[in-house]
């Protein structure tokens, strides 16, 4: 798939979410009501990366790192502040996996009167 390509597949998956958004270029700020929740970086820095980094909960950008680390890595800036992001330019990309981990995302910074349109 082409950068293009994962970048409207990531922003078909944001535009789901209720009044999420998704600016910029080339990066995607994902957002909800002005509160980030995630972020599509191409090349970030000179990193040679194409992936979608994404709020995570506590522990959770450990976890994740641990569990491949082929796919999983800790963005600059952001991981600080226990963000992490999965490579979308690796391997076949599991696009219910990021939507999955985007809609985590977006619960963490979506008021809870979006969060619950989201059901379950």
């Amino acid at each position: 798939m082409s950068t293009t390509q994962l970048r409207e597949r990531v922003a078909a998956i944001v535009a789901e979410l209720p009044e999420a958004t998704c600016t910029g270029d080339p990066h995607l700020t994902l957002a909800v009501r002005k509160k980030t929740f995630g972020y599509f970086l191409d090349d970030h820095h000179g990193n040679g990366i194409v992936g979608v980094a994404f709020k995570a909960g506590p522990g959770e950008q450990e976890a994740l790192v641990r569990s491949d680390p082929a796919r999983f890595y800790v963005p600059a800036y952001l991981g600080a502040k226990g963000w992490a992001a999965l490579r979308l330019d690796v391997g076949r990309v599991n696009w219910d996996e990021v939507r999955e981990l985007l809609t985590e995302a977006y619960r963490l910074q979506a008021p809870r009167r979006l969060v619950a349109q989201l059901g379950g």
